[in-house]
């Protein structure tokens, strides 16, 4: 495929420039006690993926593929460790009975026990079946792997598999239009997510207005939050094969160049559509 690194000659694709926000610094005394107060500028926004109700999105817990802080490191609330828990018998009887199986929702870490003590012994991807023994503790749920009993941040197994799970990159042709007018790396964009989720039929390519004009954008058509969510976090977990621009959906934008700020909030433009709230938009470079 043609590899289109320049980026987009217009005022959407220039880079701001860096603005630094310094809050004031009080001190006050009274009593004997000093209180420094900092005022901080607007936050980024976390890395919030826009999964809330039809009207709204809510904040939810971070789907961010690249298995951010809040799926490394687990602190045990204050309470006591269950009585003979982690005890060799107990944890052989938990395996040999394990039975249940579950679809990963999310790429996870896996560890060695529920503690801050566990170390990582390696990474389980989104949209594969584990066997669970039913076991949780500080946050973690307990699993099955080889013969192991192991353990991965609580809340992202699910019975049902995932939409697009296990999908990869295509370049089959699509039995639906909308690749007419694209550039080389649209079109393998078009055809990936085509091949990945044939539950979606219409799509925008080429029209004269915006980064459509270029041939480097798609709408993705749909209206149903987990279908477009999770064609939202395909293309995000393939950002760097598809040479991704950007990604929109229910007015929110990610860029990998500002990757770590996850999910980020857009000023509304007035109508469903104008939000993004009925297609998922991704441009290419």
């Amino acid at each position: 495929m043609a590899d289109h690194r320049h980026k987009l000659d217009h005022e959407a694709r220039r880079k701001p420039k860096a603005m630094a926000v310094i809050g004031p610094l009080a001190v006050l005394a009274t009593a004997g006690t000093v209180c420094l107060g900092v005022v901080l500028g607007d936050p980024a926004v976390s890395d919030v993926s826009p999964l809330g109700a039809a009207a709204d999105i809510a904040p939810s817990r971070s789907v961010d593929l690249t298995r951010s802080a809040d799926r490394t490191k687990v602190s045990p609330p204050p309470i006591a460790l269950p009585d003979n828990f982690m005890s060799k018998a107990s944890i052989t009887k938990a395996v040999e009975g394990a039975s249940k199986q579950l679809w990963t929702t999310n790429e996870l870490n896996i560890w060695t026990q529920p503690g801050d003590k566990a170390k990582q012994v390696g990474e389980l991807e989104a949209g594969k079946k584990v066997l669970v023994t039913g076991r949780k503790l500080w946050g973690r749920t307990e699993i099955v792997l080889k013969g192991k009993a192991r353990w991965v941040t609580e809340g992202y197994l699910s019975v049902d598999k995932p939409l697009g799970a296990g999908a990869g990159l295509s370049m089959e042709p699509c039995a639906h239009s909308g690749e007419s007018g694209l550039t080389d790396n649209a079109v393998y964009v078009f055809r990936s997510v085509c091949a990945a989720f044939p539950e979606i039929s219409t799509y925008g390519g080429w029209s004269n207005h915006g980064e459509h004009a270029s041939g480097r954008a798609i709408d993705i058509m749909t209206s149903d939050v987990s279908l477009g969510t999770a064609i939202a976090e395909f293309l995000r977990a393939h950002a760097s094969e598809l040479h991704l621009y950007d990604v929109i959906w229910r007015q929110h934008i990610w860029t990998p160049e500002r990757s770590g700020e996850g999910w980020r909030s857009m000023p509304s433009r007035g109508s469903a559509t104008a939000n993004h709230y009925d297609h998922v938009h991704v441009s290419v470079y």
